[in-house]
């Protein structure tokens, strides 16, 4: 397939944790608001006068310096995150929000606030720290409409005077319809047989949208959106479909390997993915936003960290509709080494969907940046794909 017009252009901001666009937003006169997990709405991050970074590490090196102060048993993107802090990678923030979702995240945080790596010059600069709620009930709304009250719109609007308003929220919530609305429309080129947008460049785009400030990547993905309804789809089939489940993939590495062995990665079920991430937030006039923006998240929630029956079930459940629904022909739970939510949730997953919907599945752990495991990660992809063609000639079905 010909390149999309802004591919390079998406895969350069994220060559850096500290990209073009959030010098330009602050440069705007924009609050900066970094965070580090799934569970922070991010209207409530993105009112009139802020915009959201989501902190990553690219192309991570050494973590000797986290490790340090917090041990070799944490997950590596929690101790990526505070070397690229101790480095001073995210001297843009202008606060910092993070929710009980992960303690191992926490932890880096917290490391972070008592290592002073961020807001030095900047005396209004806040750490918060959220409780998250573990069920879907409405008492779990209640939660987390408190929550979000006192860690979020309280110190923003204290801090720098940001309109928390129903009516800002409201309009928060539509500007991120639009990028959900956009990224999803990206997403369904990836159904069918001959697919208009590989797995990697989707991911490419999808990163982006949380990475840098949403209002300056609109007119690229509106173009990107128009440039696939024509574009040219290959005529070479892919030997394999997969669906992507896990923990985040910040490494496009990651997809670019499994699509190198042939296995077309047609939906991405992982953290700061767009399923269900990209889900847009309908809201009513009767009630109020912010109400509304927390029970979206808490229903429509896929983390691991959920803990009623309902939820445990019900997420794998939801992968094997989304791979029916995407045509995918096995999944590939993967979990970055030491993350302890998913990796109860890959052995319960990778159990359920090839023994209760019948799916071929690869499970692994990796290490955050992939480049460290390359051979091991495509041997193991290349075997699963040989594996899954095997099943299909068995089937009496085309390899």
């Amino acid at each position: 397939m010909r390149d999309l017009k802004h591919l390079k252009y998406f895969e350069d901001l994220l060559q850096v944790a500290s990209n073009e666009l959030i010098a330009q937003a602050k440069g705007e006169g924009k609050v900066c608001v970094a965070y580090t997990c799934e569970n922070v709405p991010e209207p409530l991050v993105n009112l009139p006068g802020t915009f959201s970074v989501r902190l990553t590490a690219p192309n991570t090196g050494s973590i000797d310096i986290a490790t340090y102060y917090m041990t070799n048993l944490l997950c590596e993107p929690s101790r990526a995150l505070l070397e690229r802090a101790v480095e001073g990678g995210f001297n843009f923030a202008d606060c910092v929000i993070t929710p009980d979702g992960c303690t191992m995240m926490n932890r880096a945080v917290e490391n972070m606030e008592l290592l002073k790596t961020m807001g030095k010059d900047n005396p209004n600069f806040f750490h918060e720290y959220m409780e998250i709620a573990f069920k879907n009930s409405e008492s779990d709304v209640d939660l987390s409409v408190l929550q979000c009250t006192n860690h979020i719109l309280k110190p923003l609007h204290e801090k720098y005077g940001i309109d928390v308003s129903d009516a800002a929220i409201r309009q928060a919530v539509a500007e991120h319809n639009r990028i959900c609305e956009l990224i999803r429309a990206i997403g369904d080129f990836r159904k069918g047989d001959k697919p208009r947008i590989t797995g990697y460049e989707f991911h490419v785009l999808t990163l982006a949208s949380y990475t840098c400030p949403k209002h300056l990547i609109i007119d690229k993905l509106e173009e990107t959106l128009e440039e696939l309804k024509t574009r040219e789809p290959d005529d070479k089939p892919w030997r394999a479909r997969v669906l992507l489940v896990g923990s985040e993939v910040d490494d496009s590495g990651l997809v670019k390997l499994i699509e190198e062995c042939g296995a077309y990665v047609c939906a991405d079920r992982f953290c700061f993915g767009s399923l269900p991430g990209r889900l847009p937030i309908a809201l009513n006039d009767e009630e109020d936003a912010l109400r509304q923006v927390c029970r979206h998240y808490i229903q429509n929630c896929q983390c691991p960290r959920m803990m009623n029956q309902e939820k445990v079930y019900g997420r794998k459940q939801y992968v094997a509709e989304l791979a029916k629904e995407y045509g995918a022909d096995g999944v590939i739970y993967e979990q970055v080494k030491f993350c302890d939510p998913w990796a109860y949730e890959r052995m319960l997953g990778s159990s359920m969907l090839h023994v209760d919907y019948g799916y071929p599945v690869l499970s692994v752990d990796r290490p955050y940046n992939v480049a460290s495991s390359v051979g091991q990660l495509r041997t193991r992809v290349q075997a699963f794909v040989e594996s899954i063609e095997i099943k299909k000639l068995q089937r009496g079905g085309k390899a």
